[in-house]
């Protein structure tokens, strides 16, 4: 029973270190164009592909293979429900973790739903026979709702990351223009310059009109993929000047100074919002102590005389 435990809380582990620990490393075409930059021969080139598969971690060695191959076993309609699914919606919104596919992230999250189950039951009966039955049904849980918790979390964050960083951008973007730069070229100075959620889409998006899509439905697919309000706001604001033919930097600089009036409204809200939360504190926890210092000797000193006054 102990090897069992030992064996599940491993898998465990392993899945939760694919999912929190990215993927840096380079892929084998990557290593060999970098080999052959650098004037390498094939077998010199080989040679290194070879040495950079060794010197990967035992994740992307290992683990990951057996999610390929495990994704590319799916039912192909399986496989097609799962890509319409919101599943591959959230996983773009979140940045694609760990570099999962959508597929491999759905190995993963039916692996939770075996495996914390069990793993909760063999502790259970290691360590505590009696709630086997409690343990059980916590790991179902565990396993049916972790993966996906752990998406909507890293999508949170992420478009948080995005709505902060978003007038930071425009600024630059404006600047870049406004000194003569293009809007492509503005864009890769977005890239260079920073780093964060909006520069990786920008990125992404330059790289998806250097292989020859039109920007509008590059940038049109970017607000598809993010689908954050303020970037929304933005994308459409640069589509329609591209069409109509209005200056780029004038849309930008009324982009930036909307968002930052945006973000100062955001913050006279939440400190609007900060006295109401803070009266459950105050009464539940701070209010009681505060009468229990003050009162607590003026009670004492009542009933001392209350007992002096009946032994008079």
């Amino acid at each position: 029973m102990n090897i069992i435990f030992i064996v599940l809380g491993g898998i465990m582990a392993f899945l939760v270190i694919l999912l929190l620990f990215p993927s840096g490393s380079k892929t084998d075409i990557q290593g060999r164009l970098a080999a052959f930059d650098d004037g390498m021969s094939a077998t010199e080139s080989a040679a290194a592909v070879q040495e950079g598969e060794l010197r990967k971690p035992f994740v992307d060695r290992v683990i990951r293979p057996f999610l390929t191959k495990m994704a590319g076993k799916r039912d192909p309609k399986d496989m097609k429900k799962v890509q319409k699914s919101s599943l591959k919606k959230e996983l773009a919104q979140a940045g694609y973790p760990g570099g999962l596919t959508v597929n491999e992230f759905a190995v993963i999250q039916n692996l939770f739903r075996v495996v914390t189950p069990a793993a909760c039951a063999a502790f259970c009966l290691v360590f505590l026979p009696n709630l086997l039955a409690m343990g059980t049904a916590i790991g179902a849980i565990l396993g049916f709702l972790g993966p996906r918790l752990f998406i909507q979390r890293r999508v949170g964050a992420r478009l948080h990351k995005i709505q902060r960083q978003l007038p930071d951008v425009l600024d630059l973007l404006t600047v870049a223009v406004e000194a003569g730069l293009g809007f492509d070229a503005a864009c890769d100075k977005v890239v260079d310059k920073m780093s964060g959620p909006i520069p990786d889409e920008f990125s992404l998006t330059l790289r998806h009109m250097r292989m020859g899509q039109a920007r509008r439905d590059a940038f049109k697919g970017m607000s598809d993929r993010v689908d954050q309000p303020d970037l929304n706001g933005f994308v459409s604001a640069i589509i329609q000047a591209d069409q109509l033919g209005v200056s780029i930097g004038q849309v930008l600089r009324i982009q930036s100074e909307q968002l930052r009036d945006k973000r100062r409204q955001r913050a006279e809200e939440e400190a609007a919002k900060a006295p109401v939360k803070m009266m459950i504190p105050l009464v539940f926890f701070i209010f009681p102590n505060v009468g229990i210092v003050v009162g607590a000797p003026a009670a004492f000193q009542i009933i001392e005389e209350m007992s002096k006054a009946k032994m008079g």
